[in-house]
């Protein structure tokens, strides 16, 4: 059973027109970046307050304190796994248009992917908050908190704080790659978060649906068609055997 799975997955990427990868925390964890919920996930050590908007602007440097200490000095050291390579070289050769991902890392792009949607934003780059100036992280994240330049305000990370709203260009070109999506792939995400979570949905009247977790999501029993249980890496090392065979 579980090969015929395998076989049935890889005939539907091989045949789909246009597949649309959905990831989340889970196919980072190979490369040490720790999910952020959970037993073992990040706010079981830090209170996740310092990255609410009031927080962040009543106590710029507290939060600063932590966002380097987590999203730049531990994520930033990150590299690429398996899967990221795997599914940067499954774009090359056209079996995937594009990769939605709920992860702030830019682990699909440092891999090579290069349609990539950040649903969440970036870590990448900041942009200030009074003259919105955008700047690359690595220039200003020594400073505590970083201030811009230009106007001296404060600088925020172009990732999405709690409480805060996806921005709507974002949201939208989601909405419409999704919409164009006969196969969904659905990668090490558990469907809890939203409005994220209610993305791959607006897919399901039209597309086929392939879930790799390591653990049953909330996609499961609900729109997944086929459910690939594993590590992102070696599910995907063995789709892409099978593909490289055709």
């Amino acid at each position: 059973m579980d090969k015929e799975l395998y076989l049935l997955a890889s005939k539907w990427i091989s045949e789909a027109k246009h597949s649309v990868v959905f990831t989340g925390a889970g196919i980072s964890v190979e490369s040490g970046i720790p999910p952020f919920r959970g037993e073992n996930g990040l706010w079981s050590k830090y209170n996740p307050i310092f990255l609410e908007t009031s927080y962040f602007l009543t106590n710029p440097k507290k939060s600063w304190e932590l966002i380097k200490e987590i999203f730049y000095d531990f994520f930033g050291q990150a590299i690429p796994n398996d899967a990221h390579y795997i599914l940067a070289e499954m774009e090359k050769k056209g079996y995937i248009k594009s990769i939605i991902t709920q992860n702030i890392d830019n682990l699909h792009q440092k891999a090579g992917n290069r349609n990539v949607i950040e649903f969440h934003g970036t870590s990448r780059t900041l942009t200030c908050i009074n003259c919105h100036h955008n700047y690359n992280s690595s220039e200003f994240i020594k400073q505590s908190p970083p201030h811009c330049p230009e106007c001296h305000g404060l600088l925020k990370p172009d990732f999405v704080f709690f409480g805060e709203p996806i921005p709507l260009d974002i949201y939208e070109k989601s909405v419409e790659e999704t919409s164009l999506a006969d196969l969904y792939i659905l990668i090490g995400t558990t469907g809890e978060i939203m409005p994220a979570s209610a993305i791959p949905f607006i897919a399901k009247n039209r597309a086929k649906f392939i879930e790799i977790n390591i653990s049953e999501s909330n996609y499961t029993n609900t729109i997944a068609d086929i459910f690939l249980k594993g590590k992102a890496s070696i599910v995907l090392k063995r789709i892409n055997n099978l593909l490289n065979k055709n």
